[in-house]
Formats: C-alpha cells, structure tokens, sequence
C-alpha cells in the first residue's frame, strides 16, 4: 500500500495539523480576536488539503495508472470519484 510507504511522513504532518487545530482550541479559549482564529483555522484547512492532496496523488499514481488491468482501473477510478465526491461535500 502507498501509505505504508509514506507512513513516516504522512504521520508527521497529521501530527503538524493536530497542533494547529491545539493551536485554534487555545486561540478561542483565551479569547483571540476572531481574525487571528479565522487565520488559524483557514491554515488548517490549507493543511488538511495538503495532506488530502497528497494521499490523493499517491492513489492515482499507485491504484489508476499503475492498476494491472483495464477492468481494475475502471473500479479504481470510481472508487476514487466517490471519494472525491465525498471530500468536496
């Protein structure tokens, strides 16, 4: 699997994006001005998409393109629409 491959570094980014969402959580609990919290949580965002991105691109390349057969490719890639689908919601 592609994620085993990336484990290493795809866990050190989630570990990155739990301590901006730690970082958002301590912005509204001292009562932050609602700017500077926007600013966190749109980082967040920015760094979830990231990742998202980044697992995504790992998938195609790995379980579209690389996929052995047509018929494989074809189940693959809806799989994948789906989960697109689902992101995008």
């Amino acid at each position: 699997m592609h994620t085993i491959r990336e484990k290493a570094k795809l866990i050190a980014r989630v570990r990155r994006i739990r301590g901006q969402i730690e970082a958002v959580e301590r912005a509204l609990a001292s009562e932050t001005e609602c700017t500077d919290v926007l600013r966190l949580i749109a980082s967040v965002r920015g760094a979830v998409n990231g990742l998202m991105g980044e697992v995504m691109e790992d998938h195609v390349l790995e379980h579209i393109v690389g996929a052995a057969n047509a018929g494989e490719r074809t189940k693959n890639a809806q799989e994948f629409t789906e989960i697109v689908k689902a992101y995008l919601k």
